[in-house]
């Protein structure tokens, strides 16, 4: 199990078992294919060899909007032309960055990063929050309050279908799914994925922020 990141003289050190690499190496892995090239695939070629896109949009998965905000929410065609000239760019930078947090996670032993590739870490752990935020519909502190009493409905709902089950119980009683059924399917799983990552962000930054130690 992790033990969250350590300053060391050898650099940012970390611990995960097999199971945690995988789940990581997956979520910078979804996140990265959410970037994908978007309108800017369609692009002329001398717009993409400077760097203009053609989006001038927010993305339409609220997810990718997130990742993506507007410049200048209070003057549209700003944000337009903002976002034509710089979101081609940093869908390559988020995507760059993520590539490079999966890549480290597959060197033997415990994780060491240097400084430049704990910096990668932090703003893919920040996009990989950020989507399940979105999913979830965890806008505020008060959201996560709401979610948790969702998330342990779902699980006592789940515990007292499988001891129904177990008696040879119907499933066909009626009985209204407290945790809201399919809306809030895997939320405890989802929930807790989120919290480890946003315990294993703040691990990171602390360690950022630490000095080097002694010898």
């Amino acid at each position: 199990m992790s033990r969250g990141f350590r300053r060391s003289r050898r650099g940012i050190r970390a611990r995960f078992d097999d199971q945690e690499r995988a789940l990581l190496a997956h979520l910078f892995v979804e996140v990265h294919e959410m970037l994908d090239d978007g309108p800017d695939g369609e692009s002329d070629p001398l717009a993409m060899l400077v760097g203009i896109g053609t989006a001038t949009d927010l993305p339409g998965d609220p997810a990718v909007a997130r990742l993506l905000p507007d410049a200048h929410r209070d003057d549209p065609q700003a944000s337009a032309d903002f976002r034509r000239y710089t979101e081609a760019g940093l869908r390559q930078r988020k995507r760059d960055g993520l590539e490079l947090a999966r890549q480290t996670l597959g060197r033997d032993g415990n994780l060491v990063l240097d400084d430049a590739e704990a910096q990668a870490w932090v703003v893919a752990l920040t996009d990989v929050r950020l989507v399940l935020a979105s999913r979830m519909g965890l806008e505020v502190d008060d959201d996560h309050v709401r979610l948790e009493l969702l998330a342990a409905a779902e699980l006592a709902h789940e515990a007292a279908v499988a001891q129904r089950d177990a008696g040879g119980g119907s499933d066909d009683d009626g009985e209204a799914d407290p945790s809201g059924g399919e809306a809030t399917a895997g939320l405890s799983m989802l929930l807790a994925i989120y919290d480890f990552l946003t315990w294993l962000q703040e691990s990171l930054v602390e360690a950022l922020l630490e000095p080097l130690p002694r010898d």
